[in-house]
This record gives structure tokens, C-alpha cells and sequence, in this order.
């Protein structure tokens, strides 16, 4: 920046005649907006503290009142966790998987929680033959356990 500039950016002001003083209402007739103070006459919006509910349109049944309600929520859904062969068979190579795999043995290795619905499902390969217990398994994932010597246990439900 120019020393010139820099010097002058604390003298500035607005142009002259571009500011206007703030109206002051109900001071008098003289002033243009006394008595009303340009509410108008009695009602609602001329009352002080007045302000109109989100969604008002003016007694007329508002929108969210006018569409239908529909559907639901189920508060005891139980929540579908959905494991790959891939992630089966990364826990057989840390060794936290020996022969079998069930619910427990998730639980203890913080995948799932205790409620869970446990699905298997077929992405990725694996190798080892293991006893899988699962709620539920996906097509390709219970041939594929098949294929590598395993076997597929379904739970209850």
C-alpha cells in the first residue's frame, strides 16, 4: 500500500447528505409520526409486544396444518450391522479369530453390541475355514464360506 493511502484510511467519513437521522416516533404532530407512529389504528400489530406466530398466515390454515401427517417410527428397530468376508477374514490374520466366529467373539472385539442384527455379506475372499453364526447371510457369502471349508450357522431372531 502507498503511504498516502495508509495515512488517509483513518480520516474516513460517508458523503455528506448520506446519512439520515433516526426518526424519532410519538413526539408530536409536527414531526410527521406522532399519535399512531405509523401503526395505523387499534389491532394487533399496533399493540406494543406484538409478534405473529412462525407459520401465520393471517388466519388462514396454515401449510403444515394442511398436509396430511403420515408415517411412523419404531422405536424398538433393531439396528442391521452389516459385515463383509474382508473384515472376517482381516480379524483371522490379527489372530482374534481362531475357528469360529459368533456373537460373542464380535461383541468382545467392540463390532457389534448385544442387540445387533448381525448380517454377513459377500465382499472380499476368505480363506480359512471358519463356523460362522450370523442372523442372516447374503448369497455370495454363505457359497464363499462354503467354497473356503466353513460352515454357516443361522441365530434366532
Amino acid at each position: 500500500m502507498d503511504n498516502k493511502i495508509q495515512s488517509n484510511l483513518n480520516f474516513l467519513s460517508p458523503k455528506i447528505g448520506t446519512k439520515r437521522k433516526k426518526l424519532r416516533l410519538g413526539r408530536g404532530q409536527g414531526t410527521g409520526k406522532g399519535g399512531t407512529c405509523g401503526r395505523g389504528h387499534k389491532g394487533a400489530k399496533s399493540r406494543s409486544g406484538f409478534s405473529k406466530k412462525i407459520g401465520f398466515e393471517g388466519g388462514q390454515m396454515p401449510l403444515q396444518r394442511r398436509i396430511p401427517k403420515f408415517g411412523f417410527r419404531r422405536k424398538n428397530k433393531r439396528k442391521i450391522i452389516e459385515i463383509n468376508l474382508d473384515k472376517i477374514q482381516n480379524l483371522v490374520d490379527k489372530g482374534l479369530v481362531k475357528s469360529s466366529l459368533n456373537q460373542e467373539i464380535l461383541i468382545k472385539n467392540k463390532i457389534i453390541n448385544k442387540k445387533d442384527f448381525i448380517k454377513i455379506l459377500g465382499r472380499g475372499v476368505i480363506s480359512s475355514p471358519l463356523k460362522i453364526s450370523a442372523h442372516k447371510f447374503s448369497n455370495k457369502a454363505s457359497s464363499s464360506i462354503k467354497k473356503s471349508g466353513g460352515s454357516v450357522f443361522l441365530l434366532s431372531k
